[in-house]
């Protein structure tokens, strides 16, 4: 990803929020199912619910997915992220560079620390943005029986709970908690493993390298937040008995899946999550970088 000591100017700008929207999308079309079988896992309890399919993993989870909904059940509520996602991840790419230069603490050249707290700080901000697109998403990814229609959900949502805390932002504390520490790790590791590692001189080793890097620096950075994500799906997900809300704040959901499924419902989707975040950041930064570089190349 290209570092940059200064302030971005209008054009720099305009590459880097084209670039983060072009990178955004593509990881998006590509990785959306793992999406929807790691919202599937975290939703599930310990235990089926009567006439509900349990899935064991991801792996059994793509197959029953699949044989009792269809292929095409893999991208459910795949517009709400896809409405958002291009200008979203413009937005955060954006900040990130602009936020750059208030954290360098003293120091000449951004450090690992810069990276880290100018990424948190992005997705803290990102979180107000994207928390009704995410709980229409899951509301979607969760119903096992018919393809919900994305105006419809947001139109019941906002008629039965409004735009408040119990509607379109409800989850919106997990979500910001999800995203300040997964994009504190994700920032802080890929660069802090990039500035280690020696750069390789060949284009392909480079390119290797980079993908590695993001993958496993992506990875990490999951590994630390797949709690708060589990809890946001569930407080944003179908409740488990209907008329009944079990899920309602961040700490409380975190604390009922510990006390009731033990420090493995903690980590409930960590496998998916992995799956789908690891390539998927790794595709999302080695992109941007490679598109930020296309687009001043081309003067677009």
């Amino acid at each position: 990803m290209p570092i940059h000591s200064e302030a971005p100017d209008r054009p720099q700008a305009h590459y880097q929020f084209l670039a983060g929207g072009c990178s955004g999308f593509l990881e998006i079309l590509c990785f959306h199912p793992l999406d929807v079988v790691k919202s599937r896992m975290q939703i599930q309890g310990a235990r089926p619910l009567p006439g509900e399919v349990f899935y064991s993993g991801p792996l059994d989870a793509f197959a029953k997915i699949y044989r009792y909904e269809g292929l095409s059940s893999l991208w459910k509520g795949i517009v709400p992220p896809i409405c958002v996602e291009t200008p979203k991840r413009g937005a955060k790419f954006l900040m990130y560079e602009l936020f750059k230069p208030y954290f360098h603490f003293g120091a000449p050249q951004p450090t690992a620390l810069t990276h880290a707290m100018a990424g948190s700080l992005a997705g803290t901000l990102e979180s107000f943005l994207v928390n009704p697109f995410e709980l229409v998403k899951i509301t979607q990814q969760a119903n096992r029986e018919k393809h919900l229609k994305t105006l419809s959900v947001v139109k019941y949502i906002i008629k039965h709970d409004g735009y408040g805390i119990e509607g379109l932002y409800r989850g919106i504390t997990a979500l910001v908690a999800r995203n300040a520490i997964f994009h504190f790790g994700f920032f802080g590791f890929y660069n802090a493993i990039k500035d280690w590692v020696p750069i390789s001189q060949d284009t392909t080793s480079e390119l290797l390298q980079k993908v590695i890097i993001a993958g496993f620096a992506s990875s990490l950075a999951c590994l630390t937040s797949v709690t708060f994500d589990m809890a946001k799906c569930r407080i944003q997900g179908p409740q488990p008995v209907k008329g009944e809300v079990k899920y309602r704040w961040t700490i409380n959901t975190i604390r009922t899946t510990f006390r009731e499924e033990g420090f493995r419902g903690l980590f409930k989707g960590l496998g998916a999550s992995i799956m789908r975040v690891g390539p998927g950041g790794a595709l999302l930064l080695v992109s941007y970088d490679y598109f930020y570089e296309f687009l001043k190349k081309q003067n677009i």
